[in-house]
């Protein structure tokens, strides 16, 4: 129950500054008094923040597919030969800033979801890999020789040893990965993607603070909401 309660709060004030927003319409007006207008209307924030987050999850769920698959395969005895090359490839991904993805994939792809999804991607793809390289090293040699012992054959290993062994391991990396990039996606407002960068980049070129602190308030709380759900989920596979 406790797991869950930090999650619940934080997804209730998420839909709250979404649907009620407002509500702050006074204090906004006290931060930007000489605006007629300090609350962003030119989209629906819950229109934005469902869009934000679905691009987010669809990048994880590519990143994770790709990074804990290329990890098992780095892992097993034919593929040790590409652990550096793997390890490379991901910190490359990892350290290329997003808008420069951005600013290479438009003119291939176009503007809209593609090269958001592509640069979240790519920018996600590290810590799963690292962290799923990190778990099945992890697992102790006496471990697998028991299993192997057993007659277990090597995928059943993977599946029922190895994996479940490594599994918060991995769910950590794929928690930094949707984390960093809840924050990261707001940049795609920048090549057409509807997201919660709008009124960020809105404010920025209008000079209204007020925009800015709307879409900031709410990438933060979805990035707490994010964060302290997969938290839950890592106490409870402890208990588990």
């Amino acid at each position: 129950m406790r797991n869950a309660l930090a999650p619940t709060l934080w997804l209730a004030l998420l839909a709250g500054l979404t649907f009620a927003m407002p509500l702050l319409e006074p204090l906004l007006a006290w931060i930007e008094p000489d605006r007629q207008s300090v609350l962003y209307q030119r989209e629906s924030l819950a229109a934005l923040l469902l869009n934000h987050s679905m691009l987010v999850v669809g990048a994880t769920l590519v990143a994770a597919l790709v990074g804990i698959g290329a990890g098992i395969a780095v892992t097993r005895p034919g593929g040790r030969d590409f652990l550096p090359l793997a390890s490379r490839l991901a910190s490359i991904g990892q350290t290329f800033p997003p808008v420069a993805v951005l600013a290479l994939a438009v003119p291939m792809i176009g503007f809209g979801n593609g090269p958001t999804l592509l640069a979240l991607m790519l920018y996600g793809l590290l810590p799963i890999l690292r962290n799923t390289l990190a778990g099945l090293d992890g697992v102790a040699p006496a471990v697998k020789e028991a299993g192997t012992g057993m007659g277990l054959s090597r995928p059943a290993l993977l599946l029922q040893v190895e994996l479940p062994l490594s599994k918060r391991v991995i769910l950590a990396g794929i928690r930094t990965s949707m984390t960093i990039n809840m924050a990261t996606a707001a940049i795609g407002s920048t090549v057409g993607t509807q997201t919660l960068g709008d009124p960020v980049i809105a404010g920025l070129v209008n000079g209204n603070t007020a925009y800015v602190l709307q879409g900031a308030l709410l990438i933060a709380v979805l990035a707490l909401f994010t964060d302290s759900l997969f938290e839950a989920i890592e106490r409870r596979w402890a208990i588990a």
